[in-house]
């Protein structure tokens, strides 16, 4: 197959339509991409109708399945949830167009990686790995992206176009994602101890105490500021973050060693999402979570729940 040698004009399938795959259907509706396609699990469930509804404001086309979107499209993007990353790439294979490009932008292990590139590459598809290394939501389509695989010179210049910002990490597959996954042990890791020291010290009302040493060891993080965005996108993700963190247990696991930090990170997320579950940060649709400006709110329903579970 030949694509044209202008990405604008190319149809763009997008994987996922969670956050990330709504901001990329934005951005990418927004510079002149007119062919943009769309699928999600959720698609044909009680809880598609603000997908649909953001698809069609955006003229975004929703596709029926992995493998008539895999079919029609010149550059796949998989933006899932770390645990369907390989998923996509089987229920893709078998349809995808040879000659096309696969750009995986999920938060999985260099293993889980190298998986789905034997599948795409085995179907005549160009896969490369990506590893989106911060939040989206600040920088959008242009977040810090490291490419990876022998394919990924190829896409760069492309992804330029579409207003991404790429950068290649190595030709050698897993490269990127190590980077990411090792980096996310650290940062996920960060996130989870902030919530369970933030919450303890609230216990003992020595929360106060507990930022002031912090500040003073680490003065160029504002940790009250820190605190109330650390529970508020762990409320808000912690499921995402919880799958990520066990694809990094197993990137820590692939290194030979015993992932103890990201096991216990991955539990931590967990545990968040099942009182967001329970409703314990009130009503909500899949869009509204926390906001509270104070993380002792929040750390305050942690508490009382947990007590009322005594």
């Amino acid at each position: 197959m030949t694509i044209s040698a202008n990405p604008l004009q190319w149809s763009i399938g997008l994987v996922g339509y969670g956050e990330v795959g709504r901001i990329l259907a934005e951005d990418l509706r927004a510079l002149g991409v007119e062919n943009v396609l769309v699928y999600d699990i959720k698609f044909g469930t009680d809880d598609d109708g603000p997908l649909l509804a953001h698809a069609a404001q955006y003229g975004v086309r929703p596709m029926t399945s992995h493998a008539f979107l895999a079919k029609a499209a010149d550059l796949v993007i998989s933006a899932v949830t770390a645990d369907q990353t390989l998923a996509v790439a089987v229920s893709s294979a078998p349809t995808f167009r040879a000659g096309a490009f696969f750009l995986d932008l999920n938060s999985a292990s260099p293993g889980t990686k190298i998986k789905a590139a034997e599948l795409i590459v085995g179907a005549g598809g160009h896969y490369v790995e990506g590893a989106v290394m911060t939040s989206v939501p600040p920088y959008r389509s242009r977040v810090p992206l490291l490419l990876g695989g022998p394919e990924a010179a190829a896409l760069e210049s492309s992804l330029i176009a579409l207003g991404f910002a790429p950068k290649i990490a190595s030709e050698k597959l897993g490269v990127a994602s190590a980077t990411k996954m090792c980096r996310s042990v650290m940062i996920k890791g960060l996130e989870a101890m902030i919530i369970e020291s933030f919450t303890a010290a609230r216990v003992y009302g020595v929360e106060d105490a507990v930022i002031a040493s912090l500040q003073e060891t680490y003065p160029s993080i504002d940790w009250e500021m820190q605190g109330t965005y650390t529970f508020q996108r762990v409320i808000e993700h912690g499921r995402r973050r919880g799958e990520e963190m066990r694809e990094v247990a197993q990137t820590v696991r692939e290194a030979g060693l015993e992932p103890i930090s990201a096991a216990g990170s991955a539990k931590r997320n967990e545990w968040i999402t099942g009182l967001a579950d329970d409703g314990l940060f009130g009503a909500r649709s899949s869009a509204q979570f926390a906001r509270s400006a104070d993380w002792r709110i929040e750390a305050d329903r942690i508490i009382a729940a947990t007590k009322a579970k005594d």
